[in-house]
């Protein structure tokens, strides 16, 4: 089901169980209003219809927001008072719902976080300023579920208007999966390569080859909203972008707070050569109270600078690790954990304690204040992150 198609279905339904002639363009408006938007064009800002699992039974309409909206569009209130009705009636039959964009992007991340927040908190498009849970992500598990064509529909609709995060949501989508060695060595790009030379495939053949083709459409779907996400300066695509195809688009522009893990940045700043880059958002981490983060400061990057060394010294004390203490553990022959219960040799793994020259006490009392200033900040910025 394509928007056209709902829009349609609608005004079909409300005419026949309503009497009531409904422009097509007013069809939209009621529609936004069924999920508390004052209008259409607002909802298309960061939202899009979808199909909700067939086990979501709850509600699917505002219906006090749609008679509201039927008598702005200048349809008398008994009137109003049906369409509210039926129209709700329809998008719960049909499971419509709808989803904020951000709110899919974090589902396709593996990022739930966000999801806790009310979406209407701060919408001022919005009837009213209560809790809609209709705008959260609420899926059938699997993919199928997750891209149904009304969803699709709508996110191709924003990103032709130059919406980022469309964009980058048909990004996600369309991303190739790492994991998916269905066609190694099954010889699909040979048959692939046979097809578009004009050999004519059957069978299982012909399946590899189609199989291919397919794979590679999906790359390029994935690329181009990709690069377009970026163009339009999605930070995370712009992340995506240096991590799969080496573009240092991301570094070269402002730095911004992308929300990503600052020690995967820095490794990709690695990947790319850009130490400058790599440096800064190591730092980044270490202040967040990343320990890691904060040894390989000191044994890469601030060794000329013995009292930032002691900054991060003094942190790691306060984080809870210690970096000036050895840090040794068991393991197997394999690399991995050693388990007292199971036996066998143990080898040892791990680090010495750090071990650097002393500074003046000016320079060690600085230094244990602005590990002191950096745990604090840490502490307020845990105090204030969303429960998950």
């Amino acid at each position: 089901m394509t928007i056209k198609e709902l829009a349609y279905s609608a005004q079909q339904h409300l005419q026949a169980s309503t009497g009531s002639s409904l422009k097509r363009a007013h069809i939209y408006e009621l529609l936004a209003a069924s999920f508390g938007f004052k209008s259409y064009a607002a909802l298309g800002v960061d939202t899009v219809f979808t199909q909700r699992r067939s086990d979501d039974k709850r509600t699917g309409s505002h219906r006090d927001f749609v008679r509201r909206r039927c008598i702005e569009l200048g349809y008398p209130p008994e009137g109003a008072d049906l369409v509210s009705v039926s129209l709700g009636s329809f998008l719960a039959e049909r499971q419509i719902g709808a989803v904020q964009i951000s709110a899919l992007i974090s589902q396709l991340r593996g990022d739930w976080s966000s999801l806790d927040d009310d979406p209407a908190d701060d919408d001022p498009e919005q009837f009213g300023d209560e809790q809609d849970d209709r705008l959260g992500a609420r899926w059938a598990d699997g993919d199928e579920a997750a891209i149904a064509p009304l969803m699709l529909d709508g996110l191709e609709a924003a990103a032709s208007k130059g919406n980022a995060l469309a964009h980058y949501a048909l990004a996600l989508i369309h991303a190739p999966d790492d994991d998916d060695d269905t066609d190694r060595g099954a010889g699909s790009s040979y048959w692939h390569s046979q097809a578009q030379q004009g050999r004519v495939l059957t069978g299982v053949e012909k399946e590899w080859a189609e199989a291919h083709a397919a794979r590679l459409t999906q790359a390029d779907k994935y690329a181009s909203h990709l690069r377009e996400a970026g163009r339009l300066g999605n930070q995370h695509a712009l992340l995506d972008l240096a991590e799969r195809f080496g573009d240092p688009s991301f570094f070269e522009r402002p730095r911004h707070d992308v929300g990503a893990d600052p020690s995967a940045i820095a490794k990709i700043a690695e990947r790319l050569g850009r130490v400058a880059d790599a440096k800064h958002w190591l730092t980044v981490a270490a202040e967040n109270g990343d320990t890691d983060a904060m040894l390989r400061l000191i044994e890469e990057h601030d060794q000329g600078d013995l009292a930032r060394c002691w900054t991060w010294v003094y942190l790691s004390r306060l984080v809870g690790t210690d970096l000036s203490k050895d840090a040794y553990y068991a393991i197997n022959e394999d690399g991995s954990d050693y388990d007292d219960d199971v036996g066998g040799p143990a080898y040892a793994a791990g680090r010495d304690g750090i071990d650097l020259a002393p500074i003046s006490a000016e320079q060690d009392a600085a230094a244990k204040q602005a590990a002191q200033g950096l745990f604090e900040q840490i502490q307020r910025a845990a105090a204030v992150e969303p429960r998950r």
